[in-house]
């Protein structure tokens, strides 16, 4: 969301903002919105002035014992003008705000420019793939002859894209979510929170998901959401309050559920579990002061490389363009990791910074250390991992000739001592 007044003080800069993106200029639009509605406001502010003026000549007519007749018609008059004029600034307000609503962040000096992915520009690369000495099997296939992941029950019992774990691939997944959530609390400074999983509208409108992308998330019976990222919880904990500099900066995680209806992404990876309707993962969120956001998301994105590396996967991250970034971020980082049984990185955590965009919609704000007045908190967010994606760069990276799966080092303790994922292993 942005400030209207802004806008107005600095047209080429916002419109050089939505070209970056790849959009057409709106400050002409948007100033002229923003025009019509405060000529109303003034409007009706005259009128009401105008009424009060006539109130007291009224009282000053019948003192003198003349007919106020005229003036009380006059009265009556701008009363329904007053309405009128307020109405039209309401709706002029209204209408504003949803253009503006649906208007993307604007992007950070230094994102790359670009349509698409293949814009997006490699920062780092953290391990060697290492070519196995056999053809490499995808996770769905080694999950499939272990006789521990099953699909085939799953839509059985949901319809596509949803998996039925078992066993030791079920409780890699439990280690797996533990071991990241352990890590950011006890190394990290991360406070754990266990947030609902159904919101309400205006929660995601805060975070931005609507009312632009409402097909891509699923909603209940009697109106609430489910969350498509922890994000939403954790971020509008702080909707419509104001902090002290000193509670900041806020930094929370959670595990949860996910819920996506995936509406977009009809013929891609259908197969597997890479793009699901249901998935887990632990999410990070910040909440900062405008100044600490750059350095935040440096630090927040370090924080999930950090499980990759103690999990001896090699990745690679990418800051993506203009084109490739979601619509609230000001700047993201993807962190992708190798999968042999594809050959390729795929992405696995996104660590973005929103700027004040989410904090207006939510109306956060804080009040800086010796200052009467407020301002805008900075948000943050990221996946710290997605937890399903994990679960299958360990069964693709450790997989063995045979279709055994090696445990990690770092999650044994977590797996009962399992050194290893063997056919019909429990």
């Amino acid at each position: 969301m942005f400030d209207i007044k802004w806008i107005r003080e600095n047209p080429a800069a916002f419109d050089h903002g939505l070209a970056r993106r790849g959009l057409p200029a709106r400050s002409a639009e948007l100033i002229a919105l923003d025009a019509e509605r405060r000529n109303a406001q003034t409007q009706a502010q005259e009128i009401q002035s105008r009424r009060n003026r006539l109130a007291k000549e009224i009282g000053a007519a019948k003192a003198r014992g003349e007919d106020a007749g005229t003036i009380l018609a006059e009265v009556a008059r701008s009363k329904d003008a007053q309405a009128e004029a307020e109405e039209k600034a309401r709706l002029g307000t209204a209408r504003l705000d949803e253009v503006l609503a649906a208007i993307p962040n604007l992007p950070a000096d230094d994102v790359p420019k670009g349509a698409d992915d293949k814009a997006n520009v490699e920062v780092r690369r953290w391990g060697e793939p290492k070519p196995l000495p056999f053809q490499a099997k995808e996770h769905f296939d080694l999950g499939e002859k272990l006789g521990l992941m099953d699909f085939e029950r799953a839509a059985k019992l949901s319809g596509a894209r949803f998996v039925v774990l078992r066993g030791a691939l079920a409780r890699m997944e439990r280690a797996l979510a533990g071991f990241m959530l352990d890590l950011h609390t006890t190394e990290f400074g991360y406070t754990e929170v266990n947030p609902p999983f159904m919101v309400r509208d205006e929660a995601l409108f805060g975070t931005g998901q609507l009312p632009k992308f409402g097909e891509d998330l699923f909603k209940t019976t009697d109106g609430r959401w489910l969350i498509p990222t922890a994000e939403v919880p954790l971020t509008n904990l702080v909707a419509g309050e104001i902090l002290e500099a000193d509670q900041l900066p806020l930094r929370m995680t959670a595990l949860t559920p996910c819920f996506r209806s995936e509406a977009g992404a009809a013929g891609t990876d259908t197969r597997g579990m890479i793009r699901q309707h249901q998935f887990t993962k632990v999410e990070l969120v910040s909440i900062v002061e405008p100044q600490d956001s750059d350095a935040e998301q440096e630090r927040m994105t370090s924080c999930a490389e950090e499980v990759l590396r103690r999990l001896g996967l090699p990745y690679r991250v990418v800051k993506l363009s203009t084109g490739d970034m979601g619509f609230s971020a000001r700047r993201t980082y993807d962190i992708e990791v190798w999968l042999p049984g594809q050959g390729r990185y795929r992405e696995i955590s996104s660590c973005s910074t929103c700027g004040d965009f989410q904090a207006r919609r939510m109306k956060a704000r804080f009040r800086p250390k010796g200052a009467k007045g407020t301002e805008f908190v900075h948000t943050l967010n990221g996946s710290g991992l997605a937890v399903g994606r994990a679960l299958i760069a360990v069964m693709e990276n450790y997989q063995q000739a045979d279709g055994s799966v090696v445990v990690p080092e770092v999650l044994r303790p977590r797996m009962g001592g399992l050194e290893a994922i063997v056919l019909h292993a429990a």
